[in-house]
């Protein structure tokens, strides 16, 4: 896409310090927009903008903190932007993580649901309005592959009777893609639209930061499985939030910049509903 057609556009992206986050950044600042990170920590929100205005040459790089595990501070990462910008044109719910050992957040909630699905959830509804009114706009969901063997435990949506680290990261990534089919129905004629995507297995030390466990984990996961580099993983993201030709097209999987098939159970719409409900009680503190 070429630089000017990305003049003027506003995009926030969520898990921006670190790999395909942070290279869709530096990739969309360099096409001119004002991007917009979102990370954990202000040392490394700080040291990544400085990355992408180094790379991208764009000056037009801002970052907000906020742990995105916690609905409280993804409630003040909304009132944040909202009152330093005016419009949005794409938002990129990017941020997440595989935990080995199951954790609970500040809020009660298992922490690989809360930060994979419900910050996506309830982040989009409250700059809704702003997509809308900024409209066209986008909305780009990051899925995995592991939602493919994912299922929605809707009676143990906190997996407390078993948890496994790829049976929770596998339930939130097809909440994700759940999540998106759902909404994009609900935004049809609204000039917002919205996708998910599956960046392939990127080498980006997901399952790292838990200790000792975790960086087997990742080796296990990941190192043995020949991933591809962040620079790879970021093409659809990117693609997503600014090419032309997806302009209009809303309620898909992309997978290498293609539409894909993603599993039965997912296409139901009862199921997309009663996640949706699901998800609207559990946040409902924060709307």
């Amino acid at each position: 896409m070429a630089a000017e057609t990305m003049l003027g556009k506003t995009v926030l992206i969520t898990g921006a310090t670190d790999g395909i986050g942070k290279q869709a950044a530096k990739e969309i600042a360099a096409m001119g927009a004002k991007v917009v990170l979102a990370g954990r920590s202000v040392e490394r929100c700080e040291q990544s903008a400085a990355e992408v205005i180094a790379y991208s040459r764009n000056e037009d790089v801002d970052y907000l903190v906020a742990d995105l595990s916690s609905m409280g501070d993804v409630q003040k990462l909304a009132e944040a932007f909202r009152a330093k910008y005016d419009h949005l044109d794409v938002l990129v719910n990017n941020a997440g993580a595989g935990f080995v050992r199951r954790n609970w957040t500040v809020d009660g909630f298992e922490k690989t649901f809360a930060l994979n699905h419900l910050a996506y959830f309830l982040l989009t509804h409250l700059l809704l309005d702003m997509l809308q009114e900024s409209a066209p706009s986008r909305v780009v969901s990051t899925s995995s592959g592991s939602s493919y063997s994912g299922r929605i435990h809707f009676d143990d949506i906190h997996l407390q009777r078993f948890y496994f680290v790829h049976t929770a990261y596998a339930q939130s990534k097809l909440a994700n893609v759940m999540f998106t089919y759902a909404l994009a129905r609900r935004l049809e004629g609204s000039g917002v639209t919205a996708n998910v995507f599956h960046p392939g297995l990127v080498k980006t030390g997901i399952f790292r930061k838990v200790p000792k466990v975790g960086r087997l984990a990742d080796k296990l996961i990941l190192d043995l499985r020949k991933p591809i580099s962040v620079e790879e993983g970021a093409k659809t993201l990117v693609y997503l939030a600014t090419s032309p030709e997806v302009e209009g097209q809303s309620g898909h999987y992309y997978y290498k910049k293609q539409i894909r098939q993603t599993v039965p159970p997912s296409y139901s719409m009862e199921d997309q509903e009663r996640l949706w409900e699901l998800s609207e009680r559990m946040v409902k503190d924060w709307l």
